[in-house]
C-alpha cells in the first residue's frame, strides 16, 4: 500500500509507494505521486532512489525503478518512467517527460517541454525548451527495436536549442552548440555548431560573436548546465 501524505491545511495529497527512499530536506508540492510502479511490477518491487534537497513540484510523477542524486528539482506536471538515472543537480522543467532507459550526469538541465527516451546526457549539458529526442528509426513494432540505433548521446557541455529535434543513434559531441529549431541526423563534431533541417555545421563555438556586446566571445567560460 502506498502512503498517502497530506499537504498544508487542506492541500493535495502526496503519494509515495513502498520501496521509495528520499533523501533529507525534501520540498514536496502536492498533489504528486513517487514510487508508481510500472507496467509489470507490483507495488514495491521496485525502488525509487531520491538525493537529499529534492525539490518537487506538483502533477509530478515518478515511477519505481529509477535513481537520482542530490539537488534534484522538477518542474509541474513532469513524467518520468522507470529505469532512469540521473546524476546530482538535475533540473527537470514543466511538463517534460521522461520516458526509460535515460542516463543523465550532473548539474543537467532539461528545459520545459522536452521529451528523452534512451538518451545519454553527460554532464553540463544544456536542453532547452521543447527539444525532442527520438529513439525508434522504424516505428511501429520493428521486431529489432531493442537492437537497433536506440537514444542519442550528448557529450559534457554541450547546449541544444529549443524546438530541435534529436534523431536516434546520433551524438553531440562535447561543448558542440545545437540551434534552435533544427533536425539533427547526423554526429555533431565536438565544439561546432550546426543550424537546420537537416542540421549542417557552420562553424566552431569559438567563432561566435556575442551579439549583445557584453563579451567578446560566448561559451569560452566552464559552463555549468544552466
Amino acid at each position: 500500500m502506498s502512503e498517502s501524505v497530506p499537504g498544508d491545511a487542506g492541500a493535495p495529497s502526496i503519494q509515495i509507494a513502498h520501496g521509495v527512499v528520499l533523501g533529507p530536506g525534501a520540498d514536496l508540492h502536492g498533489p504528486l505521486v513517487l514510487g508508481k510502479a510500472p507496467r509489470g511490477a507490483r507495488e514495491g518491487e521496485l525502488q525509487l532512489r531520491i538525493g537529499a534537497r529534492a525539490t518537487i513540484r506538483p502533477f509530478t510523477t515518478i515511477y519505481a525503478g529509477s535513481v537520482f542524486g542530490d539537488d534534484l528539482q522538477t518542474g509541474q506536471g513532469v513524467s518520468i518512467r522507470e529505469d532512469n538515472e540521473a546524476g546530482d543537480g538535475v533540473s527537470i522543467g514543466t511538463n517534460a517527460v521522461l520516458e526509460f532507459g535515460n542516463r543523465i550526469g550532473h548539474r543537467v538541465r532539461i528545459h520545459t517541454g522536452c521529451f528523452l527516451e534512451l538518451a545519454t546526457i553527460e554532464d553540463d549539458v544544456f536542453v532547452g525548451p521543447n527539444v525532442v529526442f527520438t529513439d525508434d528509426p522504424h516505428p511501429m513494432n520493428c521486431p529489432h527495436y531493442r537492437d537497433c540505433l536506440g537514444g542519442a548521446v550528448v557529450r559534457r557541455h554541450a547546449r541544444i536549442g529549443a524546438n530541435s529535434t534529436i534523431l536516434p543513434g546520433v551524438e553531440i559531441g562535447a561543448g558542440a552548440l545545437v540551434g534552435a529549431g533544427s533536425v539533427v541526423v547526423d554526429d555533431v563534431p565536438p565544439g561546432m555548431v550546426v543550424v537546420g533541417n537537416p542540421a549542417r555545421v557552420v562553424k566552431r563555438v569559438d567563432e561566435l560573436v556575442c551579439r549583445s556586446g557584453l563579451v567578446e566571445r560566448p561559451y569560452v567560460w566552464e559552463t555549468t548546465g544552466g
